[in-house]
C-alpha cells in the first residue's frame, strides 16, 4: 500500500491517525484478526478503542479499501488484496491462511452448473488442509 492517505481520499473517506493505523496494520498483517490488527495499532498510536477498530475495519471492507475473509470455525479476517477474486488456503492445525489464486480461468473463478438467473460476478473458495510447519511435527 503506497500511500493509505491518498486511498482513503479517492473513497470519498475522511483520513484520520486510526484509519490510517488500520490500512498499514492490514497490510503489514494479512489475514489478521480484529484483536491483533488492534494490538498492531496500539503499538503505533496507543489508545484506540476495539469498537473503533471494528468500526473502522467495517467502513474500510464497505468501501472496497480492505477484504474481509470468515473460514468456517474462525474469526473474521482481514487483508488489504482486494479486486482479484483470490481464495484462500487454511490449516486445520494452527489456523495459519495464505492467499491463492484463482482456481481456474476468469473471475469468477467457477462456473455453477445452474446459476439460479444470478449474475455470478465473484467466488469465494476456502480450501483445507495441513501446512507445511504443522506437517513436519507430525
Amino acid at each position: 500500500m503506497s500511500n493509505p492517505g491518498e486511498l482513503l481520499r479517492s473513497h470519498g473517506l475522511p483520513v484520520t491517525a486510526q484509519r490510517l493505523a488500520i490500512l498499514r496494520a492490514v497490510s503489514g498483517r494479512p489475514h489478521g484478526t480484529a484483536d491483533a490488527i488492534a494490538e498492531d495499532v496500539r503499538g503505533e498510536i496507543g489508545t484506540i478503542s476495539r469498537q473503533a477498530v471494528y468500526n473502522a475495519l467495517g467502513t474500510l471492507a464497505e468501501n472496497g479499501l480492505i477484504r474481509r475473509i470468515q473460514p468456517s470455525g474462525s474469526a473474521a479476517r482481514y487483508e488489504d488484496r482486494v479486486g482479484d477474486n483470490h481464495h484462500h488456503l487454511v490449516c486445520r492445525s494452527c489456523g495459519e491462511t495464505v492467499d491463492v489464486d484463482c482456481a481456474a480461468g476468469k473471475t469468477p473463478c467457477l462456473h455453477v452448473v445452474d446459476d439460479a438467473g444470478y449474475e455470478i460476478d465473484e467466488a469465494e473458495v476456502v480450501y483445507w488442509g495441513t501446512c507445511p510447519n504443522c506437517l513436519k511435527t507430525k
